[in-house]
């Protein structure tokens, strides 16, 4: 549990108001989904508070830009996010402090929760169900454990798929580490969940995590669509550099280059590990032959009827 004055030292920039509003949701997920240790609260608080700018983004900022418009259908991000009708790029934008991405994405947390996400999604902007999405999610993926061996690095590739902007989770987790050390209560989780949208669950029904599969976000699938598209735009330039199509630019960038100054070699030549030309079996084989190397075989041995052929003589009987 996490008291308002350690919340007001770790994010100072959050407003009092929407801190108040914010404190109770978040110790009611962080007491659901089993963060209620000094080391859980003060990885799942940093990294929070890095992915939402110290829950100041609770809902992306929708332009559309030219990213968001690969949000729409048909596009190849769109059906990895299980975007299939017109509007539902903006309709499932990131919501919450973590960002919850695409239709596939709030329906998975929706039947989780026992809420229609689908048919409501803003409802993944309000501080109750934003802090129940972080915290399924944090479980779901395994984050309490690594949070218990002090692994905030992979904490950070599982939530990022990288390491991006981890300087900044780090200076996070240590400030919370450190203010939580003071006075910190651990508070174990209910055994009835409050209500939540109108509904009152057990916590008995949410799935302990030996049956809970790992749960996505989106932002996996958008990062690796970025650097699809950064790919596909580096080999267009390329080939309108060299006045290529975009194919043969592309299958030139993955050809190995050949070794600077380096020359063709003859068909059936080898080399050895030196580089020079190795001697084949076959040569050795007509050296052996050949000792002199003219290039012949030895003649053979002469018999009788051989030399009587080469003079026209017969041999005289004894």
């Amino acid at each position: 549990m996490i008291s308002d004055d350690q919340l007001r030292r770790i994010m100072s920039r959050l407003p009092a108001a929407k801190r108040a509003g914010f404190l109770p949701h978040l110790n009611q997920a962080m007491r659901e989904y089993g963060v209620h240790t000094m080391l859980r609260t003060a990885a799942f608080v940093a990294q929070l508070a890095h992915e939402s700018g110290e829950f100041r983004w609770m809902e992306e900022i929708w332009g559309p830009t030219d990213a968001q418009r690969r949000y729409e259908p048909p596009t190849p991000l769109a059906k990895r996010l299980g975007n299939t009708e017109a509007g539902d790029g903006k309709r499932f934008k990131g919501r919450g402090p973590i960002q919850i991405t695409g239709r596939d994405n709030y329906r998975r947390y929706g039947e989780r929760l026992g809420l229609d996400l689908v048919t409501q999604p803003e409802q993944a902007a309000t501080p109750a169900v934003a802090f129940a999405v972080a915290g399924l999610y944090w479980r779901s993926n395994g984050l309490n454990e690594l949070a218990d061996a002090e692994d905030f690095v992979t904490i950070t590739k599982r939530i990022n798929g990288g390491t991006n902007g981890l300087a900044d989770r780090q200076k996070y987790y240590a400030l919370a580490r450190s203010v939580l050390a003071e006075g910190f209560v651990a508070d174990p989780p209910p055994a009835v969940a409050l209500p939540r949208g109108g509904a009152r669950r057990s916590a008995a029904a949410v799935p302990p995590p030996a049956q809970e599969p790992p749960l996505a976000r989106g932002h996996e699938v958008i990062t690796r669509d970025a650097a699809r598209s950064a790919r596909s735009a580096s080999t267009a330039a390329a080939a309108t550099a060299s006045g290529s199509s975009p194919a043969e630019a592309s299958a030139s960038a993955r050809k190995p280059a050949a070794a600077k100054g380096a020359k063709p070699r003859a068909a059936g030549s080898r080399k050895n590990a030196t580089g020079a030309a190795s001697t084949s079996r076959s040569t050795v084989a007509k050296k052996r032959l050949d000792p002199a190397g003219a290039g012949r075989r030895p003649p053979a041995k002469a018999t009788p009827a051989a030399a009587r052929k080469a003079t026209g003589t017969r041999a005289a009987k004894a």
